[in-house]
């Protein structure tokens, strides 16, 4: 039984339990992963990008130019890092560049 949430109770607190007990963090994370990348990457590596997927705490990226791609995979770890620096927590571990 989920516990009931007094009066007292912010908005944020709220979502934080709904998304909690309905186990929907895995979903909202690959919403923030997305977002994140569009954001850091600019539009010119936004423009190259297929598809995006985050699977556990693998981020797999579709490239359409082999140029970026091998460009992409020198920065790796930097990649990682921003991302999670964005998010403000460790939910990229690994990037594997399609």
């Amino acid at each position: 039984m989920a516990k009931r949430l007094n009066n007292q109770s912010s908005v944020g607190d709220i979502l934080k339990q709904i998304i909690e007990v309905n186990k929907l963090q895995p979903g909202m994370d690959q919403i923030d992963v997305k977002d994140a990348w569009r954001n850091l990457m600019g539009n010119g590596v936004n423009s190259y990008t297929n598809n995006l997927v985050l699977k556990g705490s693998t981020l797999y990226v579709e490239l359409t130019s082999a140029v970026l791609r091998e460009e992409l995979s020198h920065g790796k770890s930097k990649i990682i890092k921003m991302i999670n620096e964005e998010l403000r927590r460790d939910v990229v571990r690994e990037v594997i560049l399609r």
